[in-house]
């Protein structure tokens, strides 16, 4: 179990027969191979891990950290940890950061886009979140980002790529939770 943004998230995922997964214990991200006992991938500092995806292609781990280790309010990022288990010293890559809360990093299945939710103080996420898409670079940083949806007093959630590559997420743009997907640079309603 996970306490990112307090209420949790996704706490672990599931990769050819191995769990990742938050420890509730210590928030830490363990790896847990068939017939093997769990080992830590993640530091031991006070953080937090949520919401995880694998990117098999660059063996790391994508997923929201939450960093209290400083005064007030925790740091919120969007990180990459090595599914070996070498950033336990720390050294996790920051791909996003910026806002005050992220959620749902999402990989397109050829590896080449990466999709996330972020908003900001005073919103809550059903108040009003973005949506963003970046294009990575072949080592897996960020090339370029845009916010394709969302805004202040618009709220988006669950978003998912399709095995074809197209992403479909919910909107309430129109006052009403409706199905949308993005596609040839524009967020269309599904009709």
């Amino acid at each position: 179990r996970t306490r990112v943004h307090e209420y949790g998230g996704g706490a672990y995922v599931v990769d050819r027969g191995t769990v990742y997964f938050s420890n509730y214990a210590d928030q830490r991200i363990y790896r847990h191979d068939p017939g093997s006992a769990p080992r830590a991938i993640s530091p031991a500092k006070d953080m937090r891990y949520a919401d995880a995806v694998i990117d098999r292609a660059r063996n790391r781990l994508i997923c929201v950290r939450e960093d209290h280790t400083g005064k007030g309010e925790a740091v919120n990022k969007i990180v990459a940890l090595n599914l070996d288990g070498d950033d336990v010293d720390g050294s996790a890559t920051i791909l996003v950061t910026g806002n005050n809360f992220y959620s749902n990093p999402r990989l397109s299945p050829d590896g080449t886009r990466l999709a996330w939710m972020a908003w900001n103080h005073p919103n809550m996420p059903w108040d009003g979140s973005e949506l963003w898409i970046s294009v990575l670079n072949a080592d897996g940083s960020i090339r370029t980002s845009q916010r394709i949806a969302g805004e202040i007093e618009e709220s988006i959630f669950q978003p998912e790529w399709s095995p074809d590559g197209t992403l479909y997420f919910v909107s309430d743009r129109t006052d009403w939770w409706n199905l949308y997907h993005w596609r040839s640079g524009q967020a269309e309603p599904m009709q």
